[in-house]
C-alpha cells in the first residue's frame, strides 16, 4: 500500500536568516533514511555555513537564485535549472534574491552527516 504524506514537518535551517524547511521525506517526516525530500523557501540576504557533507544533494531551483560556492568557484543555478553536489565536497550556499528549491538527499539529510563549519556564520 502507498505511504500518503498529508503535510510536511517544518525543520530549522541554519543560517543568517531564518528559512523554511519543509521535509516531506527524510528521517523526521516519514522515517526514511535512505532518502530525504524537502522544499526551501529561502529569503532574500540568506546564507548558510560552509559544509562537506557525506551525502550527495540533487537540488532543483522553482523560483529565484541559489548561489553554491564550492572549492573550484561559485556557481549560480536559476530557476528552472538544478545542481548536483556530491558526497565529502565542500559547499556552501546562499540566496541573494530569495528562492524556492527542492532538495533531495541519498542517504537522507541528518545533521550528524552535514559537517558545517564551524567558525562560518
Amino acid at each position: 500500500m502507498p505511504t500518503f504524506i498529508d503535510q510536511p514537518t517544518i525543520i530549522t535551517a541554519a543560517g543568517n536568516k531564518p528559512k523554511r524547511i519543509e521535509e516531506f521525506c527524510g528521517r523526521v517526516n516519514s522515517k526514511h533514511d535512505h532518502i530525504s525530500v524537502a522544499r526551501m523557501v529561502s529569503p532574500a540576504g540568506w546564507q548558510e555555513p560552509g559544509q562537506k557533507p557525506e551525502f550527495q544533494e540533487m537540488t532543483v531551483v522553482l523560483q529565484g537564485l541559489l548561489r553554491v560556492e564550492y572549492e573550484g568557484g561559485v556557481l549560480e543555478v536559476n530557476a528552472g535549472q538544478a545542481i548536483v553536489t556530491e558526497p565529502g565536497e565542500w559547499i556552501r550556499y546562499s540566496t541573494p534574491n530569495g528562492a524556492e528549491y527542492i532538495a533531495v538527499c541519498l542517504p537522507a539529510f541528518s545533521p550528524e552527516t552535514v559537517h558545517r563549519d564551524a567558525d562560518d556564520i
